[in-house]
Formats: C-alpha cells, structure tokens, sequence
C-alpha cells in the first residue's frame, strides 16, 4: 500500500500458528490467547522494548487481505490511538506482520462485561448504573473526537478488578465496513444483538446508534438477557427494526419507573427519540445515579413526616402538666353545645339594657339643660353689653 509501510515480521514464527514465546516483530513477545472470535484472536504479550504488559488483537486473514479495510484500518487505528481518556482502552501501536494486520492495547486484567453479567446475573441499578456511567464517558468522549465505535456491546468493556470500566475496538468495525458488500459479514455493521436499527437497515453507523447499543447493554446489564435474542441474524435485525421489548419492569418489578423511561427511550426505533450523544446519556443517568438510593426512603418519608412533626409541635406547645389533663380536647368541639347558642338574640339585648338606663337619668337632664341655658343667655347678655362699651369709645363717624 502506498504512503503505508508495516515492519515484517521475524521468520521464526507464523502468526496463524502462535505459540508462548513467539516473538512478533522483534518486540511483543506472546505469552497466551486471552480470547478468539470471528474476526481476531486476542493474546497477552509484553513489549520488551517498554517492559509492559500488552494485549494484541491480530485480524484473520480473510479481512486483512482486502485493500480497502486496510487503509481504513489504518486511518481508523490512527484515529483511536489519538483517543486518551480513563474509560478507553489505549492503543499503543498497530502494524502489519505475515499479512495480518495486529493492534496493541493496553493490558486491562479482569473480565469483559459479559462475562460479569454470565458470571453474576443482572446487576442492581446501583451498581448498573455506575457502570454505564463509564461507558457513556468513554464513548462521549470519542463522539467529541468525531469517532463512532459503530460495534458497542458487553464484549468490548473490559472490567478491571477495581470495577473500572475501558471501552475498546474503537473503529475497527467502521473500517469492516468499507468491505465490499458481496464481501461483508454480520460483523461488518455490528453485532446483531447490539446493533440499531438504522444499521440493522444497511445504513451507516452514526452516534445515535452508538446510543441505541448502549440502551442494548443497559437492558442487558439491568435484567440479565438482551432485550431481542433470535437464533439468526436477519431476524435479529427484523426485531430491532419493528419490535417493542418487554418493559424493564417484566424482569426487575422494583425498578424505579424514571430509569426504566430512560431505557425505553434509549431503545426508540427513531435516532431522532433517543438520546442525541453518549455524553448526554451519561448526564441523565449520573443526575439519576445520584439519587436511586435515596428515591424509596424519600417517598415513604413524605406520608410520614408531616405526622411526626405534627407530633413534635403538639409535644414542644404542651407542657407536662397539661399533658395530664385529657378532658381539655373534649371543650374544644363544643360546637356540640350549640343549643345553647341559638338564642343568640340575647347578644342584642345590650339595646334595651342602654334604654332602661337613659329613663332614671331624666331629671338630672332636665337640671343639666337649665344649666345650660341659663349660661348660654348670661353670655348673650354681655355681647350687646360688650358692644355698647366699644361704641363709646369708638363712635361711628
């Protein structure tokens, strides 16, 4: 291929023939087959070079051969070494050696995802859901960088022993997709039980989709089976592209109805229904996260609550003396003793008892007014007095 150049490798072994010991290119030397698949064998090995251990996935030869993926699988190895983020697994180099291609990887030990969920079951949403956490971050993270993995399920999360969560085999399934399609495998889109139904269609893998795949996991992950299982490939696809999955709750009766919506809605056919990124995902169920725990107290709490306190307040307003005395809420409904209060006209009876009064205080009246007449024409008296003085001193002209 022009403008590429692989090292060759050393003729003291053949890569479909690998052995512990073998040494590839002069510098990985392989220790044991960590796992096989139909499109890659996967060893433990240590770089010599560096001193570390490493996993290499190396591709069968059938993809290897074909032109095309390789200089897609150049571009998109390139793209994923550039990728430096705590939840993807880092690749440290990729090349060539007796025509198959190889990647290296940082070595993760523990177990993928699936194996945990074969191991274990279902996980609880509380342990679920830290894990998904991480897998949204990590697959965010490469959208941002304008990568879409295009091949997400349990398989490629790996789980170190501290329950860190690293995504791996970014691009390698876009790059299968460049085969032609007389040539294509059901790998090329993706893995038929996690893929979405635009690429279960024959579209191009987009975002969205890595969406779609991670509602798959999160299904997978919460109830212990995937949400679609069929023993071919096409009706794999038909049941992406037309059936509903059974709620959450079939499976889990004591799921909180706000995530069982977000899987639903993770799983909608349309990409536009579901979330837009991994990183807007990973945002809603860190807000969710934050909260399963305290969710079930907090609803059995509101009912109760409102009596405590009541019974507080009742307890700090009483004192202990008048604690003792039990007859005092039965003078409280003595609207009971309403009989008494109908003669209610009694309370205008104030009227007559104010006119009973105004009679034995009619003589003192009348001695009162006289009184004030008498000082009322004493006063008239002296003006006409008054005036006549003024006008002797004061004459009109």
């Amino acid at each position: 291929m022009a403008g590429i150049r692989f090292a060759l490798p050393d003729s003291r072994y053949n890569l479909n023939t690998m052995t512990e010991g073998a040494l590839l290119n002069d510098r990985y030397q392989l220790q044991e087959v960590l796992g096989s698949g139909g499109m890659a064998n996967v060893y433990r090995a240590r770089d010599v070079v560096l001193d570390r251990p490493v996993a290499i996935k190396v591709l069968r030869k059938e993809y290897s051969s074909n032109e095309n993926f390789q200089k897609q699988f150049w571009l998109e190895a390139r793209s994923a070494a550039n990728l430096s983020h705590p939840n993807i697994v880092t690749v440290h180099d990729f090349g060539a050696a007796d025509e198959l291609l190889y990647i290296v990887m940082e070595y993760i030990p523990g177990k993928d995802l699936k194996q945990l969920i074969r191991d274990r079951g279902r996980f609880p949403f509380d342990q679920g859901i830290p894990l998904m956490i991480q897998a949204c971050a990590g697959v965010g993270y490469a959208h941002r960088a304008g990568l879409v993995h295009c091949d997400i399920k349990p398989h490629n999360m790996l789980i170190s022993k501290d329950m860190r969560l690293k995504v791996t085999d970014f691009g390698i399934a876009r790059a299968l997709a460049t085969i032609k399609p007389g040539e294509r495998n059901d790998i090329v889109w993706g893995s038929p039980l996690y893929f979405a139904p635009e690429q279960a269609a024959g579209e191009g893998p987009t975002p969205a989709s890595d969406v779609y795949s991670l509602g798959v996991v999160l299904y997978e992950l919460l109830t212990g089976t995937p949400p679609f299982t069929a023993s071919s490939a096409d009706e794999l696809a038909r049941l992406h592209l037309s059936a509903r999955p059974l709620p959450v709750s079939e499976y889990v009766p004591d799921i909180p109805p706000a995530l069982e919506e977000i899987v639903m809605k993770v799983l909608s056919k349309e990409p536009s229904m579901r979330y837009r990124t991994a990183d807007q995902l990973g945002r809603v169920l860190q807000k969710f996260g934050t909260a399963p725990a305290p969710a079930k107290p907090a609803k059995e709490a509101v009912p109760s609550q409102p009596v405590i306190t009541i019974k507080q307040d009742i307890a700090d307003r009483i004192s202990p003396s008048n604690q003792a005395r039990p007859p005092q809420p039965e003078y409280i409904p003595e609207p009971v003793y309403q009989p008494q209060y109908p003669p209610q006209t009694i309370q205008p009876e104030p009227a007559p008892v104010y006119q009973a009064d105004a009679t034995p205080a009619a003589p003192i009246d009348w001695v009162a007014v006289g009184l004030g007449l008498f000082a009322v024409l004493a006063w008239g008296g002296l003006i006409p007095f008054g005036l006549m003085i003024y006008l002797s001193y004061f004459p009109p002209n």
